[in-house]
């Protein structure tokens, strides 16, 4: 059998600061990268959500995560909202459930 031992070469000195910066400068780009293309949108996604369901005005018409179209009726205080989904069809729904204002109304003046 011809077997050769291996020997380790012995390790030069630490690099010091700029080996360490060299080897974390990977992980930072890829935070950042994902900050720009991950994080960042879905933030602003969520604040323009938020937005347009505290906006809410009656006679809006809506789409629920359900897919369901629907006119608001009556916006309350609280997290729920009364839409009509048919003729005389009212139903209670959470805020956060509607994904998309088709059409606005126009406030009301106040004269």
């Amino acid at each position: 059998m011809f077997t050769t031992p291996a020997y380790a070469q012995a390790a030069g000195a630490a690099g010091g600061s700029g080996g360490f910066l060299a080897s974390m400068l990977p992980l930072i780009a890829i935070f950042v990268i994902f900050y720009f293309l991950l994080i960042r949108p879905q933030q602003k996604r969520a604040k323009e959500h938020k937005l347009m369901v505290e906006n809410l005005r009656r006679g809006d018409q809506i789409v629920t995560s359900g897919g369901m179209l629907a006119k608001v009726t009556k916006v309350a205080e609280g997290d729920e909202v009364e839409v009509e989904i048919a003729t005389g069809v009212k139903v209670k729904l959470i805020r956060s459930t509607i994904t998309a204002v088709l059409s606005k109304t126009e406030p009301a003046n106040d004269k």
